[in-house]
């Protein structure tokens, strides 16, 4: 049984669109293994945990990082509640706390 990725609102679409052409690509495909295996069957360097609930989609392209932060959702269902390009190692503290808002309206 396949998987539902969606993003939360107009504004995570926006985010996701607003990402370099490469850094889309990788992160659409990485949707599409998520979408086909299920977020338990994928893994690093695809998928990684952020705690209390989150998940991080770790997309890479020539123009650099970028991140979509999901929960899981009833039923089979992701949501993306933040997109955005990495500029520092760390995910930063302000993207978390963005993500962890949107995740309560999930």
């Amino acid at each position: 049984m396949t998987w539902t990725i969606e993003s939360l609102d107009h504004k995570v679409e926006r985010e996701i669109m607003a990402l370099p052409v490469d850094i889309r690509a990788s992160f659409f495909r990485i949707s599409e293994l998520l979408a086909e295996h299920g977020p338990e069957q994928v893994g690093m360097p695809y998928v990684k945990s952020l705690g209390a609930g989150l998940w991080e989609i770790r997309a890479k392209g020539k123009d650099g990082i970028g991140r979509g932060i999901y929960v899981k959702a009833d039923g089979q269902r992701i949501v993306v509640v933040h997109a955005f390009v990495k500029k520092t190692q760390k995910t930063p503290k302000k993207a978390l706390d963005l993500a962890r808002k949107r995740a309560k309206e999930v």
